[in-house]
């Protein structure tokens, strides 16, 4: 995982955050077998085009970095990235008011029947931070929580960190008798999407059966809690607010650094609590991808692996069913299958940048594969 330092310089859309970038876009490519899409796949159209992306936050600082690359490679093409919440994305792209919907959320099985065509491409693989401001604990010193405390601090049973279900997660760690807010997103949002789940896998009889999960939901009507607005809010807000705790796209591990804000270790099905990074965003993911359908509409939380980190998903691209012409449609193809080349989009120069892993051979091919449908 990078320092803040190191991500916050790459993050940086000037000269020097895009060198690496830009080596790794001009740098001669062999034919992508395993990502199964050829280096002319990648070219796009010679005429002048402007892309619109919208949606996930936590996609956002990815599309940035990518748009900025690829115009600078193909001066033609113009990608216009906005980060509005995974919810708008979907909802965009579903209309067709844009080229390129984001979602850290998979499409549900309505919105593919009520959009025949409409395409939920994998473009990378992503985790989820739990981070808090609590008086007198180090960001250093990571508290472990669990499924069953997260869902009582945020039904307003669990209502100050010296509470005894958190001390008996964290023996030895001088816990304050502060008020715990809770932060969560007020649009709709892959990441409530994501924290909901999980909250959803871990109280199946309690969260799971009450509230459920989705990009939008009721949060419970409790005192202490905050609405923010996409990942950019929560770190705000988080640093603002003594006491606070937030669930944000790991994306923003430089911010979260910056404003000193504590990071959880998450406990996994199987017991062992984790941080997410490299090592344990992969283990999680490899005990899905064989279970991966060709639309790659799954769910990445809270499977079984030991070393796994729990709330983990697929980044994905919206497509509408249909680009407004060929040109659109071609253009958007060779930006996609740019970026999900591993030495393309995907390679580190991008993805280390934002904390994100790539997708694997097996799941890139089924991406390329929709990819190859798009039309206009």
């Amino acid at each position: 995982m990078l320092t803040a330092a190191a991500a916050a310089a790459a993050l940086t859309l000037g000269t020097a955050g895009l060198t690496g970038a830009s080596t790794a876009l001009a740098a001669p490519r062999p034919a992508h077998a395993k990502a199964g899409a050829t280096k002319s796949n990648e070219i796009p159209p010679k005429a002048k085009v402007n892309l619109s992306e919208t949606g996930s936050t936590l996609l956002y600082p990815l599309f940035q970095l990518w748009a900025a690359a690829y115009h600078k490679h193909y001066p033609n093409i113009t990608i216009t990235p906005q980060g509005t919440g995974s919810g708008t994305g979907i909802s965009d792209a579903s209309s067709g008011t844009v080229n390129i919907g984001a979602s850290d959320a998979y499409l549900s099985p309505t919105v593919f029947a009520q959009y025949p065509g409409i395409e939920n491409i994998a473009l990378a693989i992503s985790a989820q931070m739990i981070n808090y401001n609590v008086k007198g604990v180090p960001a250093s010193v990571h508290l472990k929580l669990d499924g069953g405390v997260l869902a009582g601090i945020y039904e307003g049973h669990i209502t100050n960190w010296d509470a005894p279900q958190v001390r008996a997660l964290n023996p030895g760690v001088k816990l304050p008798n502060e008020k715990i807010v809770a932060l969560h997103r007020s649009d709709s949002s892959g990441d409530t999407f994501l924290f909901s789940s999980y909250l959803s896998d871990t109280n199946p009889s309690g969260w799971g059966k009450t509230i459920g999960y989705g990009t939008s939901i009721s949060f419970p009507a409790i005192p202490n809690a905050l609405a923010e607005e996409g990942n950019g809010g929560m770190v705000t807000g988080c640093a603002a607010t003594p006491g606070c705790i937030a669930y944000i796209g790991i994306s923003y591990l430089a911010k979260t650094e910056a404003a000193h804000l504590g990071e959880a270790m998450l406990q996994n099905r199987d017991g062992f609590f984790h941080l997410p990074n490299a090592a344990t965003i992969t283990a999680e993911a490899a005990a899905a991808y064989s279970q991966t359908p060709p639309d790659e509409a799954l769910s990445l939380v809270d499977d079984t692996a030991k070393a796994g980190y729990p709330i983990i998903n697929y980044e994905y691209a919206i497509i509408p069913p249909k680009q407004p012409n060929g040109t659109d449609a071609k253009a958007v193809k060779a930006f996609l299958y740019w970026a999900i080349d591993p030495t393309g989009g995907s390679s580190p120069a991008f993805l280390d940048a934002v904390n994100f892993q790539p997708l694997p051979a097996s799941i890139a091919q089924l991406s390329a594969a929709q990819i190859a449908k798009i039309k206009g």
